[in-house]
């Protein structure tokens, strides 16, 4: 495993490993918003088949999301990172 590291390294140098690394990083956008996305769909769904636990299915959307969204920030956080250094 090491040896295929080394080759890699070797082909694209500090910058290149640095730019896929912030491409990997970049995933976990992709993956917060298809957690937002399912979540969101389920609470709408839950919320319309049980209109009287409302407040309770918002609440812990808004935590949920909250989450999610962090889970986004660091990522993208990460990928700046590694493209500014």
């Amino acid at each position: 495993m090491q040896v295929f590291f080394s080759a890699i390294m070797s082909f694209l140098g500090i910058e290149g490993m640095a730019a896929v690394g912030a491409g990997i990083a970049a995933l976990a956008c992709i993956g917060a918003a298809i957690g937002m996305g399912m979540s969101t769909s389920k609470a709408v769904e839950s919320m319309a088949r049980q209109p009287e636990a409302t407040k309770q299915i918002r609440s812990s959307l808004f935590i949920g999301l909250a989450f999610c969204e962090t889970t986004a920030i660091y990522g993208l956080l990460v990928a700046i990172m590694l493209i500014v250094m």
